[in-house]
């Protein structure tokens, strides 16, 4: 990202819960307007929040026994010694276990706990164990979504290192191997990703009946996001209705909405109680695919861990994109018809961040958030939900929305 992001952050406030609206951009067509795309944020680190701490332990602890297994299961097929290839015996086992301690937001299995706790689980005294193995299945499910995504988006970082078919293509150069060194990265990064997603189902396969159905539709419904995406791509779908499905699809329901629902079908929950925690995961689902879009036009890569305009370079159809298209007037717009072709410059991404402030693009993406963070609280208020899960998802909401990665 260029010196001319300014990031707004105040100190956060301990109990603070109230929405934050932002007026971040200048009316349309005015010059100068701040080039910003995070509000100031209610930054509550994860482990602030109750429970969750020892929650991500167990999980941790269940990966790591995951994956141990795993390891334990590839060397015994690869019993019998051969001649060392390209890569190491262990190859992928330790690549997946790597993958997995790198860090992240967690977003999904913290969400799965809150969704427990708020629908009384912990009151109850019933489900923790399926909620812990659903946590870490969702994971080990994420770690495939990325490894997949970034072979299909030709991504060479993540999280500011190289992505898996990077890493894979680099060691077959090195080891001057037969063919083409790009191929033989992808193809083992989707090995790896095929063997994060049947690890995934293999801790799922012991979970109760209900939860093994709210599984396969959240597995269904990435993989139909990511077809849409790829499809609409080629289309050259820019449109608003394709990028908020994409986005509800492939990133907000199986990061919000569903890892709620796993919590609250571990709680046994009622149906009035699954139906607001649903309506609470599908606003908050929304704003969370809406900060993804405006960082992946105007993030900081030193936070993001990706490249200064991303999705600019690559012209992924998202909603910041629908928008711009009907905004964007004169020069700029003629700019952003070349987002997503090797022509388009670094001079120009740099053009296009500022025009989305100019023309109010950011502000109307920082208004809709804000809308979808106070429809998702007042879902979960009044309701039959445990009081400290509720204070707890409020916050969490302002902390997905807000975020500057």
């Amino acid at each position: 990202m260029t010196d001319t992001v300014d990031r707004e952050r105040t100190s956060p406030p301990t109990r603070s819960v109230a929405p934050h609206p932002r007026s971040d951009a200048a009316p349309a067509g005015s010059r100068g307007a701040e080039l910003s795309v995070v509000a100031p944020a209610v930054a509550v680190a994860a482990a602030e929040l109750e429970g969750v701490a020892e929650h991500l332990g167990l999980v941790d602890q269940l990966l790591a026994e995951t994956c141990a297994d795993l390891d334990h299961l590839w060397t015994s097929q690869l019993a019998e010694r051969a001649p060392v290839d390209i890569l190491e015996t262990d190859d992928l086992p330790t690549l997946l276990s790597s993958l997995i301690t790198q860090g992240g937001k967690r977003f999904r299995p913290v969400l799965t706990f809150l969704g427990w706790l708020a629908a009384n689980g912990r009151a109850r005294e019933v489900g923790h164990v399926d909620v812990v193995r659903v946590s870490a299945a969702l994971e080990l499910l994420h770690v495939f979504a990325l490894i997949h995504d970034d072979v299909m988006d030709e991504s060479d970082s993540r999280r500011g290192r190289p992505t898996a078919h990077v890493l894979a293509a680099g060691r077959h150069r090195s080891a001057d191997g037969h063919g083409d060194a790009d191929r033989f990265g992808e193809s083992v990064a989707i090995l790896l990703g095929d063997l994060a997603h049947a690890e995934a189902d293999h801790l799922a396969a012991e979970l109760p009946p209900e939860m093994r159905k709210l599984w396969r539709v959240l597995v269904v419904e990435l993989v139909c996001g990511q077809r849409r995406d790829l499809t609409g791509g080629a289309a050259g779908r820019r449109d608003l209705w394709h990028a908020r499905q994409v986005a509800r699809m492939k990133s907000g329901a199986y990061t919000v909405e569903r890892p709620l629902e796993l919590g609250a079908a571990a709680a046994q929950a009622a149906d009035v109680v699954v139906a607001s925690l649903r309506q609470y995961g599908r606003e908050v689902g929304e704003a969370f695919a809406l900060r993804d879009d405006l960082l992946g036009v105007c993030g900081d890569p030193t936070m993001t861990g990706k490249p200064a305009g991303d999705d600019l370079l690559s012209g992924k159809p998202t909603v910041v994109l629908a928008l711009a298209e009907k905004r964007l007037r004169g020069g700029a717009r003629d700019v952003l018809a070349r987002a997503g072709s090797p022509e388009l410059t670094a001079d120009d991404v740099a053009l296009l961040q500022q025009a989305f402030a100019d023309f109010g693009v950011i502000r109307a993406v920082e208004q809709r958030i804000t809308r979808h963070v106070e429809r998702a609280t007042t879902a979960i208020q009044g309701r039959t939900l445990d009081p400290v899960g509720v204070e707890q998802l409020t916050r969490m909401a302002h902390q997905i929305a807000w975020r500057d990665k």
